[in-house]
């Protein structure tokens, strides 16, 4: 679920989505060359029509997998590779679970790709720390404004309270982006985000 924030940021910079967008969250069953796809919420209840903001705070799956649908897994893996993701296989390996994270990412790279949100959709490598002033290497791999977009809904209490109430460990004192995600066969739990600090 770490993914998610990445893809309704490029949704949302190609004007596909707003955050106002309302899209569905029910039930689906989606034709794919190994079969049915029948994605889940990870509580297995569903909202109905709920907004892109909602969706993404709330880390709904199911509205997540259909904005995937709109653009394809192949054009969402390029993205994830230009955000300095690694993947192993083309985007149609992985499929419409792309969008909940099916490709496996190493912690830094997935921790740099948020950074990229921190920093207005600006993009650099990671490096060790070095002494004395650096060239900036970034580049922009995001539009600023849908960084911008994303990074608020993620700080949005109100947005995320459907799936984690409004009194969770994700709600801070100070602004604070932050999104969880949950590893394959439930072993791990992550959080990532960021502050204006």
């Amino acid at each position: 679920s770490t993914v998610k924030p990445l893809r309704y940021a490029v949704g949302i910079a190609e004007r596909r989505l707003s955050a106002a967008w309302v899209i569905e969250d029910a039930p689906t069953h989606i034709p794919t060359a190994g079969g049915l796809y029948i994605p889940q919420n990870y509580d297995r209840s569903f909202r109905g029509w709920v907004s892109v903001r909602s969706a993404l705070a709330s880390s709904l799956n199911i509205p997540a997998v259909r904005t995937l649908a709109m653009v394809s897994p192949d054009a969402f893996a390029r993205q994830l590779v230009a955000l300095g993701l690694p993947l192993r296989e083309s985007g149609d390996f992985y499929g419409l679970g792309l969008a909940l994270g099916s490709a496996e990412v190493s912690l830094l790279s997935l921790t740099n790709a948020y950074r990229t949100l921190a920093n207005q959709g600006r993009h650099g490598p990671v490096a060790p720390l070095l002494k004395g002033p650096v060239a900036d290497p970034a580049r922009q791999v995001i539009d600023a404004g849908a960084a911008f977009i994303v990074g608020d809904i993620l700080a949005d209490p109100n947005a995320r309270a459907a799936t984690f109430g409004t009194d969770s460990l994700l709600a801070t004192r100070f602004w604070t982006a932050v999104k969880t995600g949950t590893s394959k066969d439930m072993r791990d739990n992550w959080a990532l985000g960021w502050s204006q600090r």
